[in-house]
């Protein structure tokens, strides 16, 4: 490493620890957005959560975790049946068909228990890094990365956090800037914040508080994608 990334390294981990700071004054009980009632449930809605909205995901959720109350209802489900019960969810013939073969897996292969590692959750169709580490810390307390979202890679492009629009490589550069012990509410802070301050879309945000930290933000703009 270089002076000149090396200054731009230490720059950078002192932004992050300012934005940090910063979310938690402004959401001090900011925490996962999704429904659920037990770690299977949590696995469902991460999964259904790609690509849509938490507030879609909850709403589809309210019925389909009254009608499928076990993880054997899912593993013994009707493909057709459970893509009608989530079809106003993106992609939801593809997730109907990874959340029933997951179910099968986890049911014949883990017992019925959500795998504690990253490498068996990733294993299961699905899941990514992103639905493994949100599963990991949120069910066990296990913390190996950094879940980055749509809101998490959009704002670590906004204040130049990052120089990758890949979410893996975003993971590994935000690894850099924060303690550990902060990696899991990182991205439920940016949810929140992405939610309630700076939506995903053209708009002034001159005044927000994070922009303050890092005025270039301002017209710094990266779509969701």
């Amino acid at each position: 490493m270089n002076d000149k990334e090396a200054k731009k390294l230490k720059e950078r981990k002192k932004r992050a620890i300012a934005i940090i700071k910063e979310l938690k004054r402004l959401f001090p009980k900011a925490k996962i957005a999704l429904h659920y009632r037990n770690n299977w449930e949590l696995l469902v809605s991460v999964v259904l959560s790609a690509q849509t909205t938490d507030k879609k995901v909850n709403e589809v959720t309210t019925n389909l975790f009254q009608k499928y109350k076990r993880l054997n209802d899912y593993a013994t489900a009707k493909l057709k049946g459970f893509e009608e019960d989530i079809k106003k969810i993106g992609l939801y013939k593809t997730k109907a068909k990874n959340i029933l073969t997951a179910a099968n897996i986890i049911k014949e292969k883990y017992k019925g228990k959500i795998p504690k590692s990253m490498e068996e959750l990733i294993s299961l169709p699905g899941v990514g890094r992103k639905t493994a580490n949100i599963i990991l810390g949120t069910a066990y307390g296990i913390v190996e990365g950094i879940a980055v979202d749509t809101h998490v890679r959009r704002f670590s492009l906004k204040f130049d956090l990052t120089d990758s629009k890949d979410p893996n490589k975003i993971e590994k550069d935000l690894i850099k800037l924060l303690p550990k012990r902060e990696w899991l509410s990182f991205s439920y802070l940016m949810v929140t914040y992405g939610r309630k301050v700076c939506p995903a879309r053209e708009h002034d945000c001159k005044l927000h508080p994070l922009t303050k930290i890092y005025p270039p933000a301002a017209n710094r703009w990266f779509t969701a994608r």
